[in-house]
C-alpha cells in the first residue's frame, strides 16, 4: 500500500466522519477541493468537481446548516439524515480512495465510510433528541453550532492534513463510545 493510498483513506474517513455532523458540508468541501485541483478524485467521481456540483452542493450546505438552527426542524432533518449519512459517507470514501482493488475500495467505503458517518450521525441525532426533550429545543441551536463547527474543523483537516483528520476521527469516536457506555443501562449482577 502506497503512502498516496493511505492518505486517500485518511481523507475519506475524515470526510465520512464530517458527514456524520453535516451531510452536505463535506461533500461541498470535496467538490471545491476537486474544482480547484487540491484533490484528484477517482475517474468516475470527477463530476463532483464540476461547477454545477459546486453550486448545487453549496446551496444544499447553506440550507442544511441554517435548517439545523430551527428547533424541531432539526429533529426532522436528523430522521432523514441518518440513512443519507450512510450513503454520503460511503460515497466520499469511494470517491477519494486511490490505488486499491475495487472490491477492497467498496468494502472499506461501506464499513469505514458509511459506518463512521452513521455512528456519528446516530449519536448526534440521539443527543439532539435529548436536548429537545430536556430543554424544549432551546439548547438545540448550541448543539447545532458545535456540530457545524466540528464538521468544518474535521472537513478542513481532512482536505489539508488527512493524517490529523484521522486522529480527530479516532478521538471523536472514542468520545462517542465513552458517552454511550455512561448512558447505557448496566446489567444487574
Amino acid at each position: 500500500m502506497t503512502s498516496e493510498t493511505v492518505i486517500s483513506i485518511f481523507l475519506g474517513v475524515g470526510l465520512a466522519a464530517s458527514v456524520g455532523f453535516r451531510v452536505f458540508l463535506p461533500l461541498f468541501a470535496l467538490s471545491l477541493a476537486s474544482f480547484f485541483n487540491v484533490w484528484e478524485l477517482n475517474d468516475s467521481w470527477q463530476w463532483i468537481g464540476s461547477l454545477a456540483a459546486v453550486i448545487t452542493l453549496g446551496v444544499a450546505t447553506v440550507i442544511e446548516v441554517f435548517a439545523y438552527f430551527i428547533p424541531w426542524v432539526d429533529n426532522a432533518l436528523d430522521s432523514m439524515a441518518v440513512p443519507l449519512a450512510a450513503i454520503a459517507g460511503t460515497a466520499v470514501m469511494v470517491s477519494t480512495v486511490a490505488g486499491l482493488d475495487p472490491v477492497v475500495t467498496w468494502s472499506l467505503a461501506i464499513i469505514a465510510g458509511g459506518g463512521t458517518a452513521t455512528a456519528i450521525k446516530g449519536a448526534n441525532a440521539t443527543g439532539r433528541l435529548a436536548s429537545t426533550a430536556s430543554t424544549g429545543g432551546v439548547a438545540n441551536p448550541l448543539v447545532s453550532t458545535v456540530e457545524t463547527g466540528t464538521a468544518v474543523a474535521v472537513t478542513t483537516a481532512s482536505i489539508f492534513a488527512p493524517a490529523i483528520a484521522a486522529v480527530l476521527v479516532i478521538i471523536i469516536l472514542f468520545i462517542i463510545f465513552r458517552i454511550y457506555r455512561k448512558l447505557r443501562p448496566r446489567a444487574k449482577t
